[in-house]
């Protein structure tokens, strides 16, 4: 399958007609991690991230099921949910 994201030297490149809904991708751009959702209704929602901390690990991961549980972990330790 291809990635509905893909990153070059101009910038991401975005394929919403291959995103499945409600599914989180990702890449890493200049040194922050993009995060790509597309909802329900087909909106696709993007969010930037620059905490170095998350950056690094996430550029060290292998798999890119592992993404949402860093964040997780993120928030619980400098609890972040309310």
């Amino acid at each position: 399958m291809t990635n509905p994201i893909t990153v070059g030297v101009e910038g991401i490149n975005i394929k919403p007609e291959l995103m499945e809904k409600e599914k989180l991708y990702h890449c890493i751009f200049q040194d922050k991690i993009f995060l790509v959702y597309k909802d329900p209704q087909d909106v696709l929602n993007c969010f930037e991230i620059e905490e170095k901390e998350l950056v690094d690990k996430v550029k060290e991961l292998s798999n890119d099921d592992s993404v949402e549980k860093i964040f997780e972990e993120y928030i619980q330790r400098e609890n972040l949910k309310h």
